[in-house]
């Protein structure tokens, strides 16, 4: 053997001796076994999904999120935030009550969006969104758990003259920055004109760091936000080219976003944004979903980023409501798997990216009446609210297996 393959295989000898030792003490945990189980994925036709009510007597619960004792937050419409854990049900008590600030003189306004701070096991602090009295201002603020009157008020925008469109979901992303969709104003054909206009932040979605201040602002702008240099832009615009983004959520494996937005009367659509896709337009009021809606807000040589989904208004579809990617771990073949529902008809689709690119999707079920929300628990389990009703219910997803009739069955 030459003295260079000699070399060669000693070296090859090595790397499969560290190999060998490397991977019998792997963690099984996190997103190996995460990925692991995205291997054993079926199709999204042999899914469906089963709901159990856990609680009711919620008044008009719009938002949720879990906690790291194990707790979920509940918003309400008129302001209270209710905690719900599955060993002690629903608390009698609101946990918080921001009712003296809140504008609820609208179907659409109210407390709309809540998140729990990365570092709430140390400090008790949450995120909120909600329209202010006595105009409804759209508002972010933070506020610690059971203290009202400590609330802070972070970045506002008027919303005065229309009660719709409020958007209202806020998220910490995996880069630690938090996320607030606001909607385009409200009425109907985006009378503002605002979703392709840059220098206002009705339908946006904004990306902030909390962590920091920057002059009189009690928040800074991320130095890689898309438009911090572009003249009469608002630094504060992560995406643009929104309706009405009532729910979005992010993938907690890769960062990803996934809105779900409001259509006009024709288009309902989910769009799936990567962390490098800042700046992206969405499209609205130049389209709805990929048909053109208003040829005078297109611009010549612009560039839209397409939904991954959209669906019509056809058999009682009227809203989406906006999902999560299943991370959860009861059943794997769905791991990787977006779900969101219609808010009238509570048709349940779900989403995901095939292998080889584009995307597959199927309705695998029903919710109960209303989905206002869908979101999970600390394992990555699903729940979702039912507006009306105040209903919470968790969410099962199943495997529907083929029987030699050709009917199915539940596994």
């Amino acid at each position: 053997m030459s003295r260079r393959r000699y070399r060669l295989a000693t070296l090859l000898a090595f790397v499969l001796a560290l190999s060998a030792l490397l991977l019998p003490s792997a963690s099984v945990a996190g997103p190996t076994a995460a990925g692991a189980a995205h291997t054993r994925a079926v199709p999204l036709t042999q899914l469906t999904v089963v709901s159990e009510q856990v609680a009711f007597g919620l008044q008009r619960p719009i938002a949720i999120t879990s906690l790291p004792d194990g707790r979920m937050l509940i918003a309400e419409k008129h302001g209270t935030v209710r905690a719900y854990h599955p060993d002690t049900g629903l608390a009698a008590e609101p946990v918080l009550d921001l009712s003296a600030r809140v504008d609820t003189s609208d179907n659409e306004r109210g407390l709309l969006g809540i998140t729990p701070a990365p570092t709430f096991a140390r400090t008790g602090m949450l995120y909120v969104a909600y329209t202010s009295l006595p105009a409804g201002t759209l508002t972010l603020a933070r506020v610690p758990l059971g203290a009202p009157g400590r609330l802070q008020v972070l970045l506002t925008q008027a919303h005065a003259e229309y009660g719709n469109h409020n958007g209202g979901q806020v998220a910490f992303g995996r880069d630690g920055y938090l996320y607030w969709s606001l909607g385009d104003g409200g009425h109907a054909n985006d009378p503002f004109k605002a979703g392709q206009d840059l220098g206002t932040l009705l339908g946006k979605i904004v990306r902030i760091n909390v962590n920091r201040t920057c002059g009189a602002k009690p928040y800074c702008v991320p130095s890689d936000n898309p438009f911090v240099r572009t003249p009469g832009a608002r630094p504060e615009i992560w995406l643009y080219g929104l309706r009405n983004p009532w729910r979005f959520s992010v993938d907690p494996l890769d960062g990803s976003l996934w809105i779900g937005d409001v259509g006009q009367g024709l288009v309902e659509e989910i769009n799936h944004i990567r962390p490098w896709q800042g700046g992206a337009n969405l499209g609205w009021s130049c389209r709805e979903g990929t048909p053109v809606f208003d040829p005078q807000q297109c611009r010549a040589g612009g560039r839209y980023t397409d939904p991954v989904f959209e669906y019509d208004h056809y058999n009682d579809n009227c809203s989406v409501t906006g999902g999560v990617v299943y991370r959860g771990s009861r059943t794997p073949e769905a791991w990787g798997t977006y779900i969101a529902a219609d808010y009238c008809s509570t048709r349940v689709f779900a989403v995901r990216p095939r292998p080889a690119g584009g995307y597959e999707s199927a309705t695998i079920g029903y919710f109960p009446t209303q989905p206002t929300a869908i979101a999970t628990d600390v394992q990555g389990e699903l729940y979702t609210l039912s507006d009306l009703p105040g209903w919470l219910n968790r969410v099962r997803i199943e495997r529907v297996q083929p029987t030699p009739g050709g009917a199915s069955a539940h596994r």
